[in-house]
């Protein structure tokens, strides 16, 4: 023991003790909240030794200080860092099941809001382990437990160390490439980097790859865009006659599903349908409701759901566009294209603030009119969750500035009280949760009802004010709700109702693998047209990228003038090959997980003959295409460069969401009795009060302090 005391407190002796300790830390992330996907003992003894080289590499710069205190202070600090990035990757993963970028990094102020009380909920009780070693380290250097050795290392030992980790680092990628050859230059998932090199170096490489992007975009020329042009042309899909057109000249309304799943349709838990009411739309006749539909979205997760049904090209392949690029990004969006062809007005209504995911910038570049975010809305007390106002409010509340829009108008709604960690007040729900071991997935369930109530309540204001007979309600999920990570404990809830889980072809609590995750990745696409009667379920697989093109074509609106890369759902030209935002895919046959094939009949995985082997180098090239087209029409803003007579740019300085709702009322002046909104075909009165809930925050007043005081337009009050 003494022997071991006198080492450490040694200069050498305390960088061997802190770089030993961080290097456990990391393996204990990698091993408890890190799914890296090993297999096979090269790449065990390849994650063991992959933190070591870059630990070596940034403590050793502690050994360049000639001065006592900045020697030891110095790598404490280092240690921090170095920590604070392990467990911020530690807390995102275990949400995400992903790492942070840099992009992420430089957009969190944009995402940050509400994601306090996330974060509480992710943490565990082993998280102490992160930190214990600092803390022990501060205090014993504090007390003097651990002397500091004033004499320096010689310049040559820093130097050394410096050599030795570059040493290290060059085997660890030497390994790597043997193993996973051009790890480099064809990464399609993050996951690899971290497994073969390290946390660390994975940021470093994103932050070369970042920087790369940046001088990419400086330097684009018009020129790119052509190739782009010729893809999107000859990846259109002509519309079908018989639905093209069916719901032209209709105000659209959009309900965004937060983290909603489609398992939840048809679900029962407890005994009790969780979604009885979207289940009536999903099988109403008056609906395209499809069953193979997927969410497509990448790290931007929400923002980039509302971009491909926006604008139909992906997110970017890291970080958010919305919160990276969207403050000076050319769009050619719904809300823009639909004011050139048929003169529609547009909102937002989301009671969350303006700031949160940078919207109040995208939806000008957009071409969005009203962007109604919470400061329209009294948020106070027990009124909103840590994402904004509830969804019955939310819908109840909008009433007063939906009224004032000229119709035919655009309407979108962003819920959030189906949101991670769906925590919500004992009085907005009585409905009874599974008890798994995972509060997040009993929880889930809850929130999932009470956002059916919600939207039940808002389709019969729509019916009972006349909205409903002359609009198309689109509801959709925008990515899912429980983790890979939890899906083991929300197949536990599966055995409640099996039959409605058959696809999965097999007891889906056992042996759970990528293709049963995948599976899982399916959310609702409801396309509701009341009158329509000749809908139904729709098996033809697709994703979030469809939407914009078949929503245009139902209007009577042709997407060929468009850049976009996905394709009309209800075409018979239709492409049914789904690509996700790694670059794995899924096809109406079989899915492309890792590079491993699986048999969407049974879920087994097969070798593929070579007629399939074939078909899946076609199919993995045409998601590369479609991935890499998008990508860079998107991170060049290539679209600045794209002139077509059948759009005209959109000017963000032309909006303004400060003003409210004045705007709106000055059209209605304007116009006078040739005003289409819901206020002026009520003669000049509030349809408010058709709308009825039973959200008990709408029963009696809030007491929280911060109230946010609005001007009701109706009213007068504040």
């Amino acid at each position: 023991m003494k022997s071991f005391i006198s080492k450490i407190n040694t200069r050498f002796g305390f960088f061997l003790l802190i770089t030993a300790l961080f290097w456990i830390k990391t393996l204990i992330a990698y091993f408890t909240d890190f799914s890296l996907g090993i297999s096979g003992l090269a790449q065990w003894i390849i994650l063991l030794f992959n933190p070591v080289a870059t630990t070596v590499l940034l403590f050793g710069i502690a050994l360049y200080f000639r001065k006592t205190h900045l020697f030891y202070w110095g790598a404490i600090v280092i240690d921090v860092i170095n920590t604070v990035l392990l467990y911020l990757n530690v807390i995102y993963f275990r949400e995400f099941t992903d790492f942070m970028t840099v992009n992420t990094m430089l957009g969190y102020s944009k995402v940050n809001q509400g994601l306090s009380g996330s974060s509480i909920a992710l943490t565990n009780p082993h998280d102490i382990l992160y930190w214990i070693d600092l803390i022990v380290l501060v205090l014993l250097l504090i007390l003097k437990k651990i002397k500091m050795d004033p004499i320096p290392l010689p310049k040559k030992i820093g130097f050394q160390i410096t050599s030795l980790g570059l040493l290290l680092f060059s085997v660890n990628l030497m390994l790597g490439e043997m193993d996973r050859p051009q790890l480099i230059t064809r990464t399609f998932d993050r996951s690899y980097i971290v497994k073969y090199l390290g946390l660390d170096a994975f940021t470093v490489y994103d932050g070369l790859k970042v920087e790369q992007n940046n001088k990419m975009r400086s330097d684009a020329s018009k020129g790119e865009l052509t190739a782009i042009e010729k893809y999107s042309n000859n990846h259109y899909a002509a519309p079908n006659s018989k639905t093209f057109g069916q719901a032209k000249g209709r105000n659209v309304i959009i309900i965004h599903l937060e983290s909603f799943q489609q398992f939840l349709i048809d679900d029962k838990v407890e005994g009790q349908t969780v979604t009885p009411f979207l289940n009536s739309i999903y099988h109403s006749k008056d609906s395209y409701s499809f069953s193979n539909f997927f969410h497509q979205v990448g790290q931007g997760k929400t923002s980039d759901a509302e971009n491909m049904l926006e604008t139909g090209t992906f997110g970017l392949p890291q970080g958010s566009l919305f919160s990276q690029l969207g403050s000076d990004q050319t769009f050619q969006a719904a809300p823009a294209i639909l004011k050139q062809n048929g003169n529609y007005s547009s909102a937002v209504f989301h009671g969350n603030v303006a700031s949160f995911w940078n919207r109040d910038n995208v939806y000008k570049n957009m071409g969005y009119q009203n962007f109604f975010s919470a400061s329209y809305f009294d948020t106070s007390g027990d009124k909103a969750t840590g994402y904004g106002l509830k969804d019955k409010l939310l819908f109840k509340d909008s009433i007063n500035y939906l009224q004032h829009l000229q119709q035919p108008f655009y309407a979108k709604y962003i819920t959030v009280s189906n949101h991670f960690p769906y925590t919500m007040d004992k009085e907005d729900s009585k409905f009874k949760i599974p008890d798994t071991d995972d509060s997040s997935v009993n929880n889930y369930f809850r929130t999932a009802n009470y956002l059916d109530q919600s939207v039940e309540e808002f389709f019969k204001f729509l019916k009972k004010s006349g909205l409903y007979d002359n609009s198309m309600i689109i509801l959709y999920g925008d990515h899912y709700g429980i983790s890979n990570s939890s899906n083991p404990e929300l197949a536990k809830t599966f055995s409640q109702d099996p039959s409605h889980f058959k696809e999965f072809g097999k007891d889906p609590s056992k042996n759970w693998n990528a293709w049963d995750n995948a599976q899982l990745q399916k959310v609702p696409l409801m396309i509701h047209i009341p009158g329509m009667k000749n809908g139904g379920i729709q098996k033809q697989y697709g994703g979030e990228i469809d939407v914009l093109p078949t929503m245009l074509h139902l209007m009577g609106i042709s997407s060929k003038p468009y850049l976009q890369f996905g394709t009309d759902l209800l075409s018979k030209q239709h492409s049914q090959i789904v690509a996700f935002r790694n670059h794995d895919f899924i096809t109406p046959n079989y899915s492309s997980l890792n590079g491993t094939i699986y048999d969407n009949d049974t879920g087994a995985i097969v070798k593929p003959d070579d007629a399939l082997q074939k078909q899946i180098e076609h199919d993995q090239n045409t998601v590369q295409k479609q991935l890499s087209m998008s990508d860079s029409l998107n991170e060049k803003n290539l679209l600045r460069f794209y002139k077509n007579k059948s759009f005209t740019d959109v000017e963000s300085k032309d909006y303004n969401y400060a003003d409210g709702l004045q705007k709106e009322l000055d059209i209605e002046k304007k116009l006078g009795l040739k005003s289409t909104s819901m206020y002026s075909k009520n003669r000049d009165s509030s349809l408010a009060p058709l709308y009825k809930t039973d959200a008990p925050e709408a029963k009696h007043k809030s007491t929280g302090e911060n109230r946010i005081k609005i001007t009701n337009p109706d009213s007068g009050e504040n």
